[in-house]
């Protein structure tokens, strides 16, 4: 699954990759030619504050993982690393200034790549070539590139965006149930009943959920019941094919208009299944019908492992972007 970099590079020298994101973080770290990565985690999401991202606190769960992990893989020097991280587009700016130098002391590495998540989702679920990658999550982005400019959609956020994620499928939910609760038209029984069972009477619900800093969390955990409730319940029902519609939207917006370019979706949201997506297919297959879809090679992980790899082998081919991908330090490893 993860790249088995170039046999040129010593079997003690390595990369680190990292997957951060909103329920925590992942690490890999692995030998250039040498036997497959060895992975760890946090469940401890990197906090944000005024600044953005806080690289102090990425460091402070990332630095003992990456000496443990490189231990355990035979690793004595890391000379790439590769983070991955959920809202670097638009909460990146201290870890641009700060992240690449502070690995490099405390590491020693010599070429840092900062990445959006999604980028190294592409680059996991497509590798080289032209394309488009769905992220659904709790939110949702889409991103394409002809592997001259990247370009993405939505990943705007719970409250302006993230349009068929998790979610903005699960408040759709909530507030079928709350019509159902009140009368109105378009209400769901279903919906409301499990609403009831997960979080009590529907008066309780903005206290419940207003004040919570996890409110997306919160709201995405509602989408499996609207997931369940659908093979009997016309409105869930129509919030998926909403959903799918939405998500496809974003891919079709970002997806190379010209050439054979392919379609991967990746994501836990994907795991609702049916009948979310055959509405998906179904979808994509209308608003970019001249683009493959494929299943992803990979997640994000191995997208940051790909992305190191090829760094460290001086072919990697994506193009870089100042608040999608940004590379510093050199662009091959001395032998």
């Amino acid at each position: 699954m993860f790249p088995e970099g170039s046999a040129a590079h010593p079997l003690n020298s390595g990369f680190l990759a990292v997957d951060s994101g909103g329920s925590g973080l992942r690490v890999a770290v692995g030998a250039y030619g040498g036997a497959p990565p060895v992975e760890g985690k946090s469940g401890e999401p990197v906090r944000t504050g005024e600044r953005g991202i806080d690289p102090a606190h990425l460091l402070e769960l990332v630095l003992p993982l990456a000496r443990t992990l490189a231990a355990e893989a035979g690793v004595d020097e890391l000379t790439t690393a590769v983070i991955g991280a959920a809202g670097f587009a638009t909460l990146g700016d201290a870890l641009r200034a700060e992240l690449p130098d502070a690995l490099t002391g405390a590491l020693g590495v010599r070429t840092v790549a900062l990445a959006a998540d999604a980028v190294t989702a592409y680059i996991g679920a497509l590798g080289p070539r032209p394309g488009a990658v769905l992220a659904a999550g709790t939110g949702l982005i889409a991103i394409g590139t002809d592997l001259t400019a990247w370009r993405r959609a939505d990943g705007w956020g719970h409250l302006l965006g993230d349009c068929g994620g998790g979610a903005w499928i699960g408040r759709a939910g909530l507030e079928a149930a709350l019509r159902a609760y009140d009368g109105r038209a378009g209400g769901s029984v279903p919906l409301l009943e499990r609403t009831r069972k997960r979080f009590g009477q529907p008066p309780e619900l903005p206290a419940l959920i207003y004040p919570r800093p996890d409110r997306a969390a919160v709201l995405a955990s509602f989408a499996p019941e609207v997931a369940a409730c659908a093979p009997h319940d016309p409105v869930a029902t129509g919030i998926l094919r909403a959903a799918a519609r939405h998500m496809a939207e974003s891919v079709a917006a970002v997806c190379p208009k010209s050439g054979a370019p392919e379609v991967a979706c990746t994501g836990g949201l994907l795991k609702l299944g049916e009948p979310l997506l055959t509405f998906l297919q179904e979808e994509l297959a209308q608003q970019a019908p001249h683009a493959r879809q494929t299943a992803p090679q990979g997640d994000p992980l191995h997208g940051s492992a790909r992305l190191a790899a090829a760094l460290a082998a001086g072919d990697a081919i994506w193009p870089e972007d100042p608040r999608l991908l940004c590379v510093t330090a050199a662009r091959k490893r001395a032998t």
